[in-house]
């Protein structure tokens, strides 16, 4: 009985056939084959790996073995701004996941007053480091077009780029339809959305799925205005939110960074929260308990994003194909002070 793949005895063997017919993932295949010495794996399943691709005839792509070869260990995140906590989420979950496997991670901050280019694709060519973990991409993006970015190792975090298929991600949307039925729930009808930039898939997912819940919900249409994703942003949305739609109960931040400047906003024109208005936000922070009421949220698995990026990364340079992956976890509400039942 041939127990190959139609690929495999067509001749074209990957190392995805290698992990269907060892019964593992293509990344415990990748590692086994590289013999990386931070895998922890029994001895059989090595037999079976190994035992496949001698079956197989598998043979590692010639540029992968080399790239492995001469490797810096080094990775090179890319973060739109360092000032903001949220990423640090991310940053810890990478930075340890790469110590871990052996690997450092070298951050840049990527605004659009220093808007990376081919530069960093120049940095994995010299190499100097290993691979890209692009948190910062946006459509419009000089380093999207650098001719170079297709030939090194990729992949875009907590940022999705259509097409790319290489989107580490987590599920925004279900955050957003989970902080929508909390308000809900506490009987609130009159909502608002302090959203992100419409240019950021995240701020656009979260925007979209916040919308449609409360019109599932039966809810009148939310009251949105658009920011960038920190405290000026969040206080400058919520005073035209509070000028157009004084009756609004309650909001919803895309950031918690918003959220601060939501509340800020808030005490300044005279409203109490929650009394007046309940605020909810995105993801959670230790920071968050130590606002003025402490800040309800909605938390999110970021450091495991941060992580899972860096196996995706470390997988391609191992001679994976790149893949979209999202991040298993469902959003979980940490209710704090900030919200509660309409007056």
């Amino acid at each position: 009985m041939d127990r190959r793949t139609p690929e495999a005895a067509r001749g074209r063997v990957r190392l995805s056939d290698v992990a269907e017919l060892a019964g593992v993932t293509k990344s415990v295949a990748s590692r086994v084959l590289n013999d990386d010495p931070t895998l922890s794996a029994r001895a059989e399943t090595r037999r079976r790996v190994v035992d496949a691709a001698q079956q197989l005839g598998y043979r590692p792509h010639a540029g992968a073995v080399a790239l492995a070869q001469s490797r810096a260990k080094a990775l090179a995140l890319l973060i739109p701004d360092l000032t903001n906590p949220v990423y640090s989420r991310v940053i810890r979950g990478a930075y340890r996941r790469a110590r871990q496997l052996g690997y450092v991670v070298l951050l840049a901050e990527d605004t659009p007053e220093t808007e990376a280019d081919e530069a960093f694709t120049d940095l994995v060519g010299a190499g100097r480091v290993d691979g890209l973990l692009i948190a910062s991409a946006r459509p419009g993006h000089r380093l999207l077009e650098t001719a170079g970015l297709a030939g090194v190792p990729h992949v875009f975090v907590n940022r999705a780029v259509p097409g790319s298929g290489r989107n580490i991600t987590v599920d925004v949307g279900a955050a957003s339809a989970t902080a929508a039925r909390h308000l809900a729930a506490l009987g609130h009808r009159r909502v608002g959305h302090v959203a992100g930039p419409v240019e950021t898939s995240s701020g656009r997912d979260r925007e979209e799925a916040f919308i449609a819940t409360a019109r599932e919900l039966g809810l009148p249409e939310p009251a949105v205005v658009r920011a960038e994703f920190s405290e000026a942003g969040g206080a400058e949305a919520t005073r035209r939110l509070l000028d157009e739609s004084a009756e609004l109960t309650a909001l919803y931040a895309s950031t918690l960074p918003q959220a601060v400047g939501v509340l800020h906003a808030l005490r300044a024109g005279g409203r109490r929260v929650p009394a007046d208005v309940s605020v909810i936000t995105y993801d959670d922070l230790p920071f968050a308990e130590y606002q003025d009421p402490p800040l309800t949220t909605i938390a999110m698995p970021l450091q495991e994003l941060g992580a899972t990026a860096v196996d995706a990364l470390l997988a391609q340079l191992g001679g994976e194909e790149p893949s979209d992956v999202v991040v298993p976890g469902e959003p979980e509400v940490v209710e704090r002070g900030s919200t509660a039942p309409p007056r």
